[in-house]
């Protein structure tokens, strides 16, 4: 199933106030260029920051992005046709993040938590799920709703469900005191915008996770947020949470997008806080998903999520971005009643928010999708051979 994106189909809806980083792979320079969105046309940022990293941490980055000339522009229109269908010398977008660490947060909402229990009291057997779901929500839902977790309500209620013989792993980093902070993907692993997106083509139950995805520079700060999607496969981490590296990172396992938001005077930290995410699904047969992550019911703040990212236990010299989990597990039957949900190849999967604009990608197994070939030492060849490595000049 082919897509087609515009700009009112992907940017955010007050796009003429917001501070807009992308990256664009420039053909005609071999390689990928730092953009800002500014209207109509995609500016060229590259000779003043050689990465969306470096730009982060220049005091003057918010400076640069709304006003520096920069160099080449491009018609936004032409680079999003580009982005979906490949044109001779035009650019496309690319994940607007780079030399980033991918990480993520998981089990920060109470109905994700309890799809993880589910997955594993049916050992990531479809079939079983809905059996286990209500089960284990008639007795666990009314325990853990409003629990702070860390606290002494949530001590109590942990001592309890393992007297009942309920307690769980996911239990222990949803409510208990440390949250789960992993390794999504590999630096520059990421898509981006109009994409393929890739399950093993083994996996029998796997979903979308669309989730805020903040970006932080190398002193804890969050700078900007964008879309994310964690694809998940939910049978392989059922079965173990010892399978999470590979039902979490696969090629092209890791969506981001469309654009890297920076946080200024019209949309800070607060605004991301009190984000709506929507998911649509449309699928080659007809099928359709549809659901909402509202950021505002997380069970933990950003700050704190952030803070067990970073800290003097773990530096990132080149910053992070930190996917911060969905409340959004869906449950719908496609096929058979009680399997739920699992992709089919060629569903159109967007996630969208009206601040953040709209990440649209294609579902494909990973062993079918673009392999990944530009790394880092290809980067930095690449950088080198146009001289964008070395100080930068302040604007």
């Amino acid at each position: 199933m082919g897509i087609s994106l515009n700009a009112a189909s992907v940017l955010p809806q007050d796009a003429a106030d917001a501070t807009l980083v992308a990256r664009v792979f420039d053909p005609s320079a071999g390689g990928p260029s730092v953009v800002t969105v500014r209207g109509e046309e995609v500016v060229d940022l590259s000779a003043l920051a050689s990465t969306v990293s470096s730009l982060l941490e220049r005091p003057d980055a918010l400076e640069i992005v709304r006003n520096h000339p920069g160099g080449t522009s491009w018609p936004l229109a032409d680079v999003l046709a580009a982005t979906t269908n490949a044109a001779d010398g035009v650019p496309r977008f690319l994940a607007p993040v780079d030399l980033q660490v991918l990480k993520a947060a998981g089990v920060t909402f109470v109905r994700s938590m309890l799809e993880r229990v589910i997955e594993e009291r049916a050992d990531g057997d479809p079939t079983r799920a809905e059996e286990v779901r209500e089960k284990v929500g008639a007795i666990v839902q009314g325990h853990i709703s409003h629990l702070k977790p860390g606290s002494a309500e949530a001590a109590e209620v942990k001592r309890v469900l393992q007297a009942e013989g309920l307690w769980s792993q996911y239990l222990e980093v949803g409510i208990g005191p440390d949250p789960e902070i992993f390794t999504k993907a590999p630096v520059l692993s990421a898509v981006g915008l109009g994409a393929d997106i890739g399950v093993l083509a083994r996996s029998a139950w796997n979903n979308p996770e669309p989730e805020l995805v903040l970006v932080v520079d190398s002193r804890g700060n969050p700078v900007g947020a964008t879309l994310g999607n964690d694809v998940n496969l939910r049978d392989f981490e059922g079965r173990s949470a010892l399978l999470l590296t590979e039902a979490k990172d696969n090629n092209a396992s890791c969506a981001i997008g469309p654009f890297l938001r920076l946080f200024d005077d019209g949309f800070t930290l607060a605004d991301a806080k009190a984000t709506e995410i929507a998911l649509d699904i449309t699928g080659p047969d007809g099928f359709e998903l549809h659901g909402v992550n509202p950021v505002s019911e997380i069970s933990r703040e950003l700050e704190d999520l952030v803070s067990h990212a970073f800290g003097a236990h773990h530096r990132y010299p080149d910053g992070f971005v930190l996917f911060t989990g969905t409340m959004f597990a869906p449950t719908e039957d496609r096929d058979q009643p009680g399997e739920g949900f699992t992709h089919k190849i060629g569903d159109v999967v967007r996630i969208s928010s009206p601040r953040l604009g709209t990440l649209t990608n294609v579902v494909n197994t990973a062993e079918d999708t673009e392999d990944w070939t530009f790394g880092i030492t290809a980067l930095m060849e690449n950088l080198a051979a146009r001289s964008l490595l070395g100080p930068r000049t302040r604007s």
